[in-house]
């Protein structure tokens, strides 16, 4: 994995670590086909802004409304591919 790649999914674990307060170990478990928005109860549409916001400072990206779906937070592998474009274009 190219090492940019690595520090952008390293920094969405971190997030939804940080703001959802889900466990080290339970994001330990999680692969990029596990479910996220409607599977995870921490994650409801008041967090969702609140992880795109964190993603945005911590990557130094700019998030535009017309960016988001609901695509993004189907699995956690949509939203570290996600944060990974903005990043690295």
């Amino acid at each position: 994995m190219h090492e940019g790649a690595e520090i952008v999914e390293q920094t969405v674990r971190s997030v939804l670590h940080d703001l959802l307060g889900i466990s080290q170990e339970r994001l330990a478990l999680f692969d990029d086909t596990t479910p996220l928005f409607g599977a995870l109860p921490e994650l409801d549409s008041m967090a969702v802004a609140g992880v795109l916001t964190e993603l945005e400072d911590r990557l130094g990206i700019i998030i535009e409304d017309d960016d988001v779906d609901g695509e993004i937070f189907e699995t956690l592998g949509n939203l570290i591919r996600f944060a990974r474009d903005k990043a690295l274009g």
